[in-house]
């Protein structure tokens, strides 16, 4: 494929430089900020093939040459000149309301489509096009909120990417020592769960023959991956992510074979995907692999950060309605703001019941807004039928995680036998499955099930006809940033 994809790119290359001898002079003056405006313009008004993918990559060149200020100019022409005729949109709606049927559906489907979708298609024609656009929108979510105008440009752009990185375009592929540099120095760069301090860590994490990584690649973006995980092959779910970032197992030494796959690392790679959920099919087929290749794994589970915690519990020692903090324990907290309480056996040992038991209620019963749980991590993991399986007291005692989560981690089982069970009760009764040991750190009693819409991207994750035996874990959402 990457043959193909450089003779393509080199075909179009041809045709963009071919083409620009077709060009007035008046599109190719020298000033970027004002010329991307008129360029655009002309790449809508439908001329030829050539000097449309010229028109093109002379849009996206001048684009880079913009400051935030020219680019947030450049965005509100896209949305204040490029839309749908207003006219047009109502003499259609119109005429849909007289006389409903498919010729005039269709030209008010037609009426109200937006021409920016048209503009960045033609916009895509250009040689690596693809990911500048990703980059384009990057830019585009940087921007301040406050000019909402812009969410339709997002929307339209959105849309389109959606689309383009649909899952039947994507490519699974094992990255380990031997992976080309380039993509290396990009796991290094986008890791965003757990810090990879340089080649001898990532070395550490992909050579030894208990340690997996696999990634979703795009045949537009050859060397960037989309989004990776990181899989560790152990006997036993792992309590500390320093065990699992440790030395690991060297190669060739006389081991039990592993039991456990532990996914402990999921990064999104391009922010300029955002909202495009991969996190599940990625585990999905991971799983797959591992499963052909082990036949042995017989327990899936996540070793996962809780990356909201510390900030729900600084509002609820702010304001705490609910009476969940005694007055002692509310002294002891306040110790958290020092993150050298860890170094104090005392003072840590005092922090462990309150702790554990105010993490156990934020998981069964804080909610956000929507009615899920207010936990990122958990809603991706739950949605898609693990079990909160066990609350691990100081997992990750990293400056981050001391910060994020005053050093817990959890781990989410895939039960095989219950993912569907759990999936269905989660997204219709919003219930969330616990092991009797995270449910016995809270003393408060569960509150009324509340009924709550599925949300669209939830899945059940079915494997293989969806036997029992064939259902996987599944790791956080796309980026164990997580989610």
């Amino acid at each position: 494929m990457p043959v193909n994809v450089s003779f393509l790119q080199e075909l179009l290359s041809a045709v963009a430089e071919q083409g620009r001898q077709y060009l007035p002079r008046a599109l190719m003056g020298d000033g970027p900020d004002e010329d991307i405006t008129a360029l655009s313009a002309a790449l809508m008004s439908g001329r030829g093939e050539a000097s449309g993918v010229a028109i093109a990559r002379r849009i996206l060149d001048d684009y880079r040459k913009l400051d935030p200020d020219h680019r947030r100019a450049f965005f509100r022409y896209l949305v204040e000149h490029i839309k749908p005729d207003e006219h047009k949109v109502e003499q259609a709606a119109a005429a849909y309301v007289a006389a409903p049927g498919d010729a005039s559906l269709k030209a008010l489907q037609q009426a109200v489509e937006s021409p920016r979708q048209e503009f960045f298609r033609r916009l895509n024609l250009a040689p690596g096009a693809t990911a500048e656009i990703v980059a384009m929108r990057r830019d585009l979510l940087r921007m301040p909120k406050s000019e909402p105008s812009l969410a339709t440009l997002d929307s339209d752009l959105m849309h389109l990417l959606q689309s383009w990185f649909n899952r039947g375009f994507l490519v699974l592929k094992r990255i380990d020592w031997q992976t080309p540099a380039a993509i290396l120095e990009k796991l290094i760069q986008y890791e965003a769960v757990h810090e990879i301090k340089g080649f001898d860590d990532l070395r550490r994490r992909l050579d030894p023959a208990d340690r997996r990584c696999f990634g979703f690649f795009h045949p537009s973006l050859v060397d960037e991956p989309l989004i990776f995980v990181e899989v560790a092959l152990m006997g036993d779910s792992p309590s500390s992510i320093h065990s699992v970032l440790g030395e690991a197992r060297k190669n060739g030494n006389p081991m039990p074979p592993p039991t456990t796959a532990v996914f402990y690392s999921i990064s999104n790679c391009q922010e300029g995907l955002k909202g495009i959920s991969f996190g599940n099919f990625l585990i999905k087929q991971v799983v797959e692999e591992l499963a052909r290749e082990q036949p042995q794994l017989k327990t899936f589970v996540t070793l996962s950060p809780v990356p909201t915690f510390a900030r729900w519990l600084d509002r609820v020692l702010a304001d705490d309605q609910e009476g969940l903090v005694s007055d002692a324990d509310r002294e002891a907290l306040h110790g958290l703001r020092n993150l050298a309480w860890i170094e104090d056996e005392e003072e840590a040992e005092a922090l462990r019941t309150c702790l554990l038991g105010l993490a156990a209620h934020y998981f069964l019963f804080a909610r956000a807004a929507d009615g899920r749980p207010v936990d990122p991590v958990a809603r991706f993991h739950l949605g898609n039928g693990a079990r909160l399986d066990r609350i691990n007291w100081l997992g990750d005692v990293s400056e981050k995680g001391l910060r994020e989560a005053h050093g817990l981690m959890v781990n989410y089982r895939y039960d095989l036998k219950e993912i569907e069970r759990n999936h269905e009760a989660y997204a219709n009764e919003g219930e969330v499955a616990a092991s009797r040991a995270v449910r016995q750190l809270t003393k408060i009693p569960p509150r009324p099930k509340t009924k709550i819409p599925a949300p669209k991207t939830l899945l059940a994750l079915p494997l293989r006809e969806r036997t029992p035996e064939t259902e996987p874990p599944v790791k956080s959402p796309a980026s164990d940033k997580e989610a």
